[in-house]
């Protein structure tokens, strides 16, 4: 197929879009301008249902076919949120917000999405149902989860669905695709060291914190290297480190270290907590101090349904000529928690030769809009061919 003719003819339009939800950039739960301008242009394009605060700031449109002979239902989701960060290209679109970026691509998904939901509303080829979900809080805040949680898939009858992300490096508009594990589970930690301070001079009367985390910071990398599978991917990161003392002669009494853990499946991220515990309360008894651990599970691992994961490819196919396939990535992505309710497949769209995800020059290439939105309808007319 190629691109669709009426997508292609929208381009410039679903272009102003996506630069001005650029403009106007917001993070996590925060995004009521953009939620507000999707719910509008929904209704605008004729949709048949229209709901907001789904997941405390998302929207869902529902689009019905010419006919329901079948009573299928796909869902098809778009992120919306921005990154807490300063945007540095120069673009005569940039944001307008202080501290705040669509480093990310959100607002092309966003844009493509309403282009294909523009379209489907004007030709309505397809037999059943689609359902467009506009998702706040990806970057974090876990907004996937929040609408899940709110009931969206029961209340629209849901049975498959279907999410986009832009691939810096990867050729304009063509696409990668995996199935199986794709994304990585994303946890966090904080580790809380008390020791016994005192005075630099006289380490011999301290229980000496620093010493403490500088062993662990080095153990913990042997979670990885030497209790996991070779074979299979970890990564466990420390990432900060705090001490309750700045003096250059004082032994602090307490200290803070706190990193990331991604795996690909769930037996690994259950070993991986269990051993980080076990290694951290080893060295604090061994130095005479405690230790407090706070693991928190993030994002789980997303999974490709084999089944959705093939039709998605033979779409990206038609649309581009070509799909890849893609590489497991230890990045983590919130779309999981809908690929955990309902079977579903995660793809990516090559953003071309741009600066990577969530760097400050970052920009969305608008030059693939009518790939993304070709593939979005492509998906529900070819999973719900008009009757």
């Amino acid at each position: 197929m190629p691109i669709k003719n009426r997508l292609a003819e929208m381009h410039a339009e679903i272009t102003e879009w996506r630069r001005d939800i650029h403009r106007h950039p917001e993070i996590l739960y925060e995004t009521h301008r953009t939620s507000a301008m999707v719910a509008d242009k929904l209704r605008s394009f004729g949709c048949d249902e229209v709901v907001t605060g789904i997941g405390r700031t998302g929207v869902v449109g529902v689009i019905r076919g010419k006919s329901d002979t079948a009573g299928r239902v796909v869902g098809l989701r778009a992120d919306m949120d921005a990154l807490p960060m300063q945007e540095q290209t120069g673009l005569d679109y940039a944001s307008g917000i202080p501290g705040a970026m669509h480093a990310c691509g959100h607002d092309g998904h966003t844009a493509m999405l309403l282009g294909a939901a523009k379209y489907l509303a004007e030709t309505r080829n397809f037999d059943g149902t689609a359902v467009v979900i506009f998702q706040p809080a990806e970057e974090g805040g876990n907004g996937a989860e929040a609408m899940v949680k709110d009931g969206m898939m029961d209340r629209f009858g849901v049975q498959e669905v279907y999410a986009m992300h832009n691939n810096p490096g990867l050729a304009a508009g063509h696409f990668k695709i995996r199935p199986g594990p794709l994304l990585a589970a994303a946890d966090t930690f904080e580790i809380h060291l008390e020791g016994r301070g005192g005075h630099a001079a006289k380490p011999h009367d301290t229980v000496d914190t620093t010493v403490m985390l500088s062993q662990m910071i080095v153990a913990l990398q042997t979670v990885v290297s030497r209790n996991t599978d070779p074979i299979l991917q970890a990564v466990l990161s420390v990432t900060s480190v705090e001490t309750s003392s700045k003096a250059f002669n004082v032994i602090p009494q307490a200290a803070t270290l706190r990193g990331t853990v991604r795996t690909h499946s769930g037996e690994m991220r259950d070993l991986i907590e269990r051993r980080l515990g076990e290694v951290v309360q080893g060295i604090a008894a061994t130095f005479g101090g405690k230790a407090e651990v706070n693991y928190e599970r993030g994002v789980p691992v997303t999974v490709n349904a084999e089944e959705q994961t093939r039709h998605a490819a033979e779409v990206a196919e038609l649309v581009s000529g070509g799909c890849g396939e893609a590489a497991m990535v230890m990045g983590g992505e919130d779309f999981s928690f809908m690929l955990e309710a309902r079977p579903g497949a995660f793809i990516m769209i090559g953003n071309g030769p741009s600066a990577g995800l969530h760097h400050p020059e970052y920009n969305f290439n608008d030059e693939i809009i009518p790939a993304g939105c070709s593939w979005f309808a492509e998906m529900v007319e070819r999973r719900m061919p008009a009757a």
